[in-house]
């Protein structure tokens, strides 16, 4: 199925009208009800009820939430689903039939441009970009930004270290305290019956590794953004080439778990914490993954920074996250405004990433004391310095297009040879010319 980008703005109305009309037409029957009861609640006393659509966590965006309400107003959420292209279905689905019903929203990274580009986001006022601009790292401000503005919050902001079972690494006698290329852990974890678990399944995730070691290898996915559907892909390139021989040589060896072509973040830290577990590329959240349910292999685990594609080159880890924005549809605009001030504020920052393991946006919000009992002084830093270098995917309203296309040319790991670049290159600047369907 093909998710073409949604226009960017006409006069606000027209515009409005134009975009994606497939999404629009599927919005009439989206609506949900305990939103609407939630809503008519607030008008009956009259106090608001903001509603705030919100990731899948273990509580920590309902606990800022709780924080962030006030005497004027009251943040409600509303949970999204898991997979992030559905995420974005089901919020441009109804932002594009102008759903009042939506105040706040978290948007995943390469959502962003796509819903700035369409009119779907209220403007955020001067003196909060400033702020925002002032205490994000640079690379959630990066992420957050279309048009030379920032269109959303900074919230949360993500990256992958390499994690690995100190036993494991022991036995293959590698020195962790240097850095270390893909090719290095396939062997090790190969030749000493290990596994190298990464997320590999035909979803958002597999991209993301894609974009690093692309990235790693000195490289982008696309370049001249600013061309809209005129950017240049980089996917045929040396870089992708190189990229392309990591995925084939793990996808053929024997550290390739059983489920690669289906893992996502869950499955691969399943692969993990199991017997053959040696290493893993995963998000901030795996420190604690595994505090109840499997205390030995929390005991075992060992950090590193993100392998590199090329030897010597300097690796590129992902980069993940959330920004909060504002719906531009909202009947209660400058109370949301106020509302995600107060949610990305450093300090609530530190109160979701206690609770869910997703890491703060903010270098003050790694100030939030609570965070230095649970990780190691030594591990936040290696996750502050890996956000300093870390790629974040093409930013362009165009992203659901090229994303998809390199999901379905990349996908099986099995099948990814040296001239995957290349069709994968050729098969998306079909798809963005309207040549061919997803």
């Amino acid at each position: 199925m093909q998710h073409p980008p949604i226009e960017g703005r006409r006069p606000a109305r027209e515009r409005r009208r134009r975009t994606s009309r497939g999404l629009a037409a599927a919005a009439a029957v989206t609506m949900l009800s305990g939103v609407l009861a939630a809503c008519s609640a607030s008008a009956d006393s009259g106090k608001p009820t903001l509603i705030w659509y919100i990731n899948p966590d273990a509580g920590g965006q309902d606990k800022v939430a709780e924080n962030c309400s006030t005497d004027d107003y009251t943040i409600s959420t509303q949970v999204l689903p898991q997979d992030a292209n559905q995420q974005r279905i089901q919020l441009a689905r109804r932002l594009a039939a102008e759903d009042p019903e939506i105040d706040i929203m978290s948007i995943d990274p390469p959502f962003t441009a796509e819903f700035a580009n369409a009119g779907y986001l209220a403007e955020l006022p001067q003196e909060l970009q400033n702020k925002l601009k002032e205490q994000s790292f640079e690379g959630a401000t990066t992420a957050a930004t279309w048009d030379d503005q920032l269109v959303v919050a900074p919230f949360w902001s993500n990256t992958q270290v390499l994690w690995y079972r100190k036993s494991f690494v022991e036995k293959a006698g590698i020195d962790m305290s240097k850095p270390v290329t893909w090719d290095q852990i396939i062997d090790a974890a190969a030749d000493n019956g290990g596994k190298v678990a990464v997320q590999a399944n035909k979803y958002e995730g597999y991209v993301v590794w894609i974009n690093s070691l692309i990235a790693g290898a000195g490289g982008e996915i696309a370049t001249d953004t600013d061309k809209g559907v005129d950017l240049t892909l980089e996917l045929d390139s040396e870089a992708g080439t190189k990229a392309a021989g990591v995925i084939a040589k793990l996808a053929g060896s024997a550290a390739a778990p059983a489920d690669l072509s289906v893992a996502q973040e869950g499955q691969a830290g399943g692969t993990f914490g199991s017997a053959q577990g040696a290493f893993l590329a995963n998000w901030t959240y795996i420190w604690t993954n595994y505090d109840e349910s499997q205390p030995e292999v929390k005991k075992d685990i060992g950090y590193a920074r993100y392998p590199q594609t090329v030897e010597g080159e300097e690796s590129h880890p992902p980069y993940g996250g959330i920004g909060v924005g504002v719906s531009a549809y909202s009947d209660h605009v400058d109370e949301a405004m106020k509302a995600i001030e107060c949610i990305t504020s450093p300090e609530n920052q530190g109160v979701n990433a206690e609770l869910t393991g997703n890491m703060p946006a903010s270098a003050e919000g790694y100030d939030y004391q609570p965070l230095a009992k649970i990780y190691p002084a030594d591990l936040l830093q290696l996750f502050q310095d890996s956000l300093d270098a870390a790629a974040p995917r093409t930013v362009t309203p165009y992203w659901s297009d090229i994303s998809g296309g390199i999901q379905s040319t990349w996908h099986p790991p099995s099948a990814v040879n040296s001239k995957t670049p290349q069709e994968s290159q050729d098969f998306i600047e079909d798809v963005l010319k309207g040549g061919r369907l997803l």
